[in-house]
């Protein structure tokens, strides 16, 4: 059971407080509520052009990580479709000074030219090197437009093209900001050899005089259920064909979220799973598997990705695929199948959960989905999970009509 306490300031910030004494040190952790879904669609990339910029400096800080590595600190950032996340972890006598780094870039960031300018280069150099260059480097781009037609997520969260990163002018980065990086839109949490006392003082201090912001209200366009099945080829320089199918699943809320990312694990949790034994293993017909999925706020996106063997036809790599997946819609997985992969799934949590660090990052995301004790139910609901369950998303998952498939073909 993970023990936090939670309070909230005048401004909207809510903060999350969880001691733990047996470490020296301490976590700061501030979530925004702002992902690459909240973006226009004619203005792609900029939540994560922000996860840049918030390192450029800020109104009495112009150098962020400097005072940070003196106090013997590191930080980090990472975007999603859905959030924001940044990080920061240091010895617990130190802690103030996280307090007043981060406050300083939630009350402003120093919006310059020469700022923006630096900043919109590296992502620029990201996306050409990780999304033009690479080999593969569109399938994120392409399955994402073949799969969503209306939500946001059918962009990623680098950008829709890289123009909008390369034409964002310093007005559109300076609104966003004002807009999303609000103390009402974000959750401070506070992990390690702290007090609730002294982190209510120290986030009274340093964030309560920040003003607090217009509530962000999300009124996104819903994915309409699919109808028919989608398909796209390519051909690029590439080493080996590749097969990649997606499906629609259910949004993180929703218990049926639980049988899926189980269902998932049964197919591709391993050298054991189905995917590897059969079509890797058995049939020889690729060299590599994987099914997952995005765990998205909304719903969101099943993934199969395989390269295939050389000389491998791909009708034949896609038969075997379906024969797997027309299995699990007819037999029921045993118990003892379903009991390892929740077995597999606790172990994961009880992992996670050594860590300050994730431990902070985990509560922040539960009260962003709604509440942070939810962090200690996770399991429950994954137990709760029948093998008639599993059979039952396995039909309404794998369904042809709600399928998009990407034959990507080597040149």
């Amino acid at each position: 059971m993970i023990q936090f306490e939670k309070f909230t300031l005048a401004n909207g910030l809510r903060v999350i407080v969880h001691q733990d004494l047996s470490t020296p040190m301490a976590v700061m952790n501030i979530m925004y509520d702002v992902g690459a879904r909240d973006e226009n669609p004619d203005r792609t990339g900029f939540a994560h052009l922000f996860e840049h910029l918030m390192f450029g400096g800020s109104v009495n800080v112009p150098v962020y990580d400097e005072p940070l590595q003196m106090a013997g600190g590191e930080n980090n950032a990472y975007t999603t479709n859905d959030l924001t996340n940044y990080y920061i972890q240091l010895p617990a006598e130190n802690l103030e000074t996280a307090f007043w780094l981060e406050s300083d870039r939630m009350l402003s960031l120093a919006f310059s030219e020469k700022s923006l300018d630096t900043q919109r280069k590296v992502v620029s150099e990201e996306f050409k090197e990780h999304y033009l260059n690479k080999p593969y480097g569109d399938v994120g781009h392409k399955i994402m437009e073949l799969s969503y037609k209306q939500h946001p997520y059918r962009w990623m969260t680098i950008g829709k093209e890289l123009s909008h990163i390369e034409n964002a002018k310093l007005e559109d980065v300076r609104n966003f900001f004002f807009k999303h990086y609000r103390p009402v839109n974000a959750i401070l949490v506070v992990a390690g050899n702290v007090t609730a006392e002294k982190v209510k003082q120290l986030a009274e201090k340093w964030f309560g005089g920040i003003p607090a912001g217009e509530k962000y209200t999300r009124n996104l366009p819903q994915e309409p259920p699919q109808t028919e099945a989608r398909t796209m080829e390519v051909h690029a320089d590439v080493p080996l064909d590749a097969l990649y199918k997606c499906w629609h699943m259910y949004a993180r809320l929703d218990k049926r979220y639980y049988v899926a990312d189980l269902l998932t694990d049964i197919l591709s949790g391993g050298g054991s799973s189905r995917l590897y034994q059969t079509l890797v293993k058995e049939k020889k017909l690729f060299s590599s598997v994987d099914c997952s999925h995005h765990g998205t706020a909304d719903a969101g996106v099943v993934i199969f990705e395989g390269k295939l063997v050389k000389g491998v036809a791909m009708q034949d790599a896609e038969k075997a695929l379906d024969e797997i997946l027309e299995q699990m819609k007819k037999e029921s997985v045993t118990a003892v199948e379903l009991q390892k992969v929740k077995n597999k799934t606790e172990s994961m949590i009880a992992f996670e959960d050594m860590s300050v660090m994730s431990r902070a990052n985990s509560l922040a995301y539960y009260e962003l989905l709604g509440d942070a004790s939810w962090i200690n139910t996770e399991l429950e609901k994954y137990n709760a999970v029948t093998t008639n369950d599993i059979q039952e998303e396995s039909r309404n998952i794998f369904d042809e009509k709600n399928s998009n498939t990407l034959y990507y073909y080597a040149n």
